[in-house]
Formats: C-alpha cells, structure tokens, sequence
C-alpha cells in the first residue's frame, strides 16, 4: 500500500493507480476486541488484492456497510453511491424496475474506496455483468444450528466432496468466516442460475436422504436444530456471500478461508484465521483459490441429480 500522509484527524490522501482517494478516520477502531482499526483493515485488503481481485473483477457488488464498526449499525447497499469517483466501474442491470446501478471492484483503487465506505465484507454476484444470467461458480452453503458447530459443517463439506470426486469435478473448500462452511464449483458459465440451483439442490437431497441425522434442508429454523442447513437457494441471481479471503464481521475479524484437503478431513479452528493471522496463513499453505479458474461442465450433475 502507498505510504499514507496522515492529518491530526487521521484523514489521508493517498495515489492508488494513479488515482487520489481521500480515506478518513483511519484510527477508528472497527473490531474493539482486537482493536484492528480501519487503517489497518484497508492494509489487509490492499496487501490482499491481487488474490481478491481476479474473483470480484466483473461481477456486480453489493455494499454491507459498517460505519462505526462491527459493533454499530450496519446496512446493505446495492446502488453504486452517486458521488463515487467518475473512474469506477458501473453496471445498470437490466432485470432491474428500477434500473438499479451496480458498483463493479475490479481494480484495487475501487477496493480501497470501498472499504474506505466501511465495508468490511466483500459480497459479489456469482455472475459476470457480461453474462449477468449465467454464474461462473455453484455454492454449497452448510449452515450448522446449534448445538452443531464448524467441526458438523467440515463433516458434511467431506462428504460432499466425496461426491464431487466421483464425478471427477474441481471445487473449492473454505471457511465462512464464521460457523459455516462454503464449497464453491467453478462453472464455464454455460449453465442458468435455475439449472446451476436445480442441480445443487438435487445432491443436497441426495446427500440429506443419506445422512438425514446429520443434514437438514428444513427451511424453519425450529426444525434444524442441531443439523447442517444445506443451503442451495444461495445460488440465485443477485444472491451474494462472503467472498474468498473476505473479512467477517466477528471479534477476531476472521477470514473467509480456503482449505486444503487434509484440513477438511482433520477438521481446522476458524480462529486461526483472521487479519492479523492470514500472512502466515499465505506463506504456509500459498493461494489456494487459483482452483476457481479451473472450470467445471455441470452437465454431470444435471444428468445424475436432477
């Protein structure tokens, strides 16, 4: 990140790619616990970038705003602010009543203004604005309810990708930053999000027909308890998520994280990853994420689940 020249009231100009951006309030602190401040959360991101940006670069993006901090209030946006800089990237989405007009991240100075905006989180589309109706991944959402934990959610993660295997797929495993586990299959975006959902949902009941003491699609949260929420509603247009190496919202500032193989097999603490962690986290294990550019046909899962 280029060195920043600071004012009393920790306000900042700085040049990114050739563009000036005004930062403000850097000190405040955003995760009180470990009293990461925003400066420091614009430091992650822009040290991130490079493994963030190819994955959000031409999706459509939906702001979660936390102004004061995880422990304010917070809001989503979807409009692109009408005083964003004339150099950011924009998207009208035709499906859109109201002719609702998308912020596009895809260059690290639109990152830094948006976490500048305090957004913590990165939510995009699954979809290209290209192609706005055709996802490039599927997504496994496992949501476990209490009393179950992360360690249920990697349990059902093995089995899922038990089944990927056997159809010879590519997909990724990482943490939600939270409880939850994500699996995302990389798509060649032939494929509607209705045909990407429908196919999803078919393993899901397959795998929760097989493992019903464990699995659960029950959409009322009375009725889960206990069990792994097999979420696969999340893939719809205009649905987001945390994305890769997102920061959460939590009181470590965890980090959506990708998984090796073994340490879904082994089971891994959601704890170690976080902003002040991940570096080590990088130079142990290197970026697990180039995976996505390794596209899937779905047309196997369409053949044998739905």
């Amino acid at each position: 990140m280029p060195k920043l020249s600071k004012t009393k009231d920790h306000s900042a100009s700085i040049v990114v790619e050739g563009k000036i951006l005004s930062l403000s309030h850097l000190n405040k602190v955003y995760f009180p616990e470990q009293e990461i401040t925003k400066g420091e959360l614009i430091q992650y991101y822009t040290e991130m970038a490079p493994l963030i940006l190819p994955h959000l670069k031409q999706s459509p993006f939906v702001m979660v705003r936390f102004p004061e901090g995880i422990d304010g209030e917070y809001f989503y946006q979807k409009e692109c602010p009408p005083q964003a800089p004339e150099w950011v990237t924009r998207y009208t989405d035709p499906h859109s009543k109201h002719g609702l007009t998308y912020l596009i991240c895809d260059q690290l100075s639109t990152l830094v203004y948006l976490i500048n905006l305090g957004c913590i989180e990165i939510h995009a589309w699954a979809s290209r604005m290209i192609k706005p109706d055709y996802p490039r991944w599927a997504i496994f959402d496992l949501d476990p309810d209490p009393p179950s934990g992360v360690q249920d959610a990697l349990k059902v993660a093995l089995w899922l990708g038990e089944i990927l295997q056997e159809l010879k797929l590519k997909f990724l495993v990482k943490t939600s930053g939270s409880t939850g586990v994500h699996i995302l299959l990389p798509l060649d975006d032939r494929f509607t999000y209705a045909e990407v959902q429908r196919g999803i949902e078919g393993i899901c009941r397959f795998l929760t027909a097989q493992r019903p003491e464990s699995c659960t699609m029950e959409r009322s949260i009375k009725k889960r308890e206990g069990k792994v929420y097999l979420d696969y509603l999340q893939n719809g247009r205009g649905r987001t998520m945390a994305g890769i190496y997102s920061v959460r919202p939590t009181r470590l500032g965890h980090i959506s994280t990708p998984l090796l193989w073994d340490e879904v097999v082994q089971g891994v603490n959601p704890d170690d990853f976080h902003v002040r962690s991940f570096q080590e986290r990088l130079k142990k294990v290197g970026d697990l994420s180039t995976i996505m550019g390794q596209f899937n046909d779905f047309s196997a899962i369409l053949h044998y689940f739905t």
